[in-house]
């Protein structure tokens, strides 16, 4: 009796040690598991990124803010402006620490059962009072704990990793936006030139009609340019205001008071730097390759778990410690066993086998598509730095040469004022191109940087003649 009596108690010890023992291999990370989206951030950006929870981080975060503002941007402090104050960016931190604790409770160990009866009845000596206690564990769960809380780490860990991306294409967009944002103004200024030139001949125009000097179809060329500047104006303006609200946004500003820009873009570098083996970085470092490496994993181990339980459905393993009034005390165990009679698991077992064979096709698909995105990046980049150097070398040169050489005819009085004026207008029309050029070639740089990263936002280079105006080559 001695031993039946210790043996309960042995086993409930035992019961109760596992269950502090793995309950505490699972807790809850400090930072909310955005630590890898702050390490990255720091490496590439040279800004930490953290949940805002208190007041002092909300401080300290303004106070940062306020130092970058305190000088013109570049692309690199508005990316740090972008990882302060984008509220979107915030709410992905609080998702991650959402499963963060999704991870933790999946985990954890399923509580154990109690149950207590008191059952009266009427015997042949009186009424008698039999107590049930009994204790009950799901077993299967505990045996399958290890699998499964392997598989809800690398779940989290896809998680973050998803993230990760997702803040470096706000990161790339942020860049693309401030270039943008900073050649709207470039050829915004250079679209008022043109107004100015249009405007002076317009008004000699009509002077010259005035005294008879010009025929009406001449002054009427004149007009018409004037209205195509203005108009041109018109659209610089419209694309400054568009370019300017959309840099507002990836920053989390409320308004353009505080925020100065350049006035230039980045000068081109004078040349590329050697590139080799991007396509084997891709793989080896683009974070949406690496999440769907870790989900194929996941589902694979989802896939053995799920062949070596698929007729456990239930599993119980319980103590029971029954008395009676007047009866010896009872004490055992019982266990619970789901009979496998119709469904023999072979559903659970196809469905995960078939999600597996999904996401195993999928990121095959996905290292094809990120090689080809990192070829197609790497030509843009390079044509673009071409382009951009052709028409700083080659295009704004020959319209600055044939504007002295005019100059000269004029000084010379060889040739009028309006064949001077039409002159200007084409070298202004020369400068749009280049700044086009110019800025294509940093957006290709940014697509490329984010192609060794993770899944770019192509975009594809402008023609140069898009954002001149319609009638600078027509005088």
């Amino acid at each position: 009796m001695q031993t039946s009596r210790r043996f309960p108690s042995a086993m409930r010890l035992t019961a109760l040690a596992l269950a502090l023992v793995l309950s505490g291999c699972a807790s809850l990370s400090p930072d909310g598991g955005s630590a890898p989206l702050d390490s990255l951030a720091k490496q590439h950006f040279q800004q930490g990124l953290k949940p805002q929870t208190s007041e002092q981080d909300r401080a300290a975060l303004e106070a940062r803010v306020q130092e970058l503002l305190a000088q013109p941007l570049s692309a690199q402090s508005a990316v740090q402006l972008t990882l302060l104050r984008h509220q979107g960016l915030q709410a992905q931190l609080q998702a991650l620490g959402v499963a963060d604790a999704q991870r933790v409770q999946a985990s954890q160990l399923p509580n154990p059962g109690l149950h207590f009866g008191r059952l009266q009845r009427q015997g042949e000596s009186g009424p008698a009072i039999e107590y049930e206690r009994g204790f009950s564990l799901a077993l299967s769960q505990w045996l399958t704990l290890p699998w499964r809380a392997q598989l809800e780490q690398r779940r989290f860990e896809a998680q973050q990793r998803q993230a990760a991306v997702n803040m470096l294409q706000l990161a790339a967009q942020t860049r693309k936006a401030f270039y943008q944002a900073v050649a709207a103004d470039q050829t915004l200024r250079y679209m008022k030139d043109a107004l100015l030139a249009a405007e002076a001949g317009a008004e000699l125009a009509r002077r010259m009609k005035k005294a008879g000097n010009f025929n009406r179809l001449q002054q009427l060329r004149e007009q018409s340019f004037l209205a195509d500047a203005q108009a041109g104006v018109l659209r610089a303006q419209a694309q400054q205001v568009a370019a300017r609200e959309q840099l507002l946004r990836q920053l989390g500003l409320e308004s353009d008071a505080a925020m100065r820009l350049p006035e230039q873009l980045p000068e081109l570098p004078k040349a590329l730097p050697e590139r080799t083996g991007l396509e084997q970085q891709a793989l080896n470092e683009r974070l949406d390759v690496q999440a769907a490496k870790a989900q194929t994993e996941a589902l694979a181990r989802n896939l053995g778990l799920t062949r070596s339980t698929r007729l456990i459905n239930v599993l119980e393993l319980g103590y029971a410690h029954n008395s009676a009034t007047a009866e010896p005390r009872q004490t055992g165990y019982s266990v619970s066993l789901e009979l496998p009679l119709f469904d023999w698991g072979g559903a659970r077992v196809a469905q995960a086998q078939g999600l597996y064979m999904q996401s195993l096709h999928e990121t095959a698909q996905l290292a094809l598509e990120a090689r080809s995105e990192v070829r197609e990046a790497h030509q843009n980049w390079q044509l673009a730095w071409q382009l951009a150097r052709h028409q700083q070398q080659q295009a704004l040169p020959l319209a600055r040469e044939i504007s002295d050489e005019n100059l000269l005819r004029y000084n010379g009085m060889f040739i009028g004022v309006f064949e001077l004026l039409a002159d200007a207008r084409n070298q202004i029309s020369a400068v749009q191109n280049a700044i086009q050029a110019q800025r294509d070639f940093w957006l290709a740089q940014t697509d490329l940087d984010m192609a060794l990263l993770g899944r770019p936002s192509m975009s594809r280079m402008a023609a140069p003649s898009g954002a001149a105006p319609a009638a600078a080559g027509g005088h």
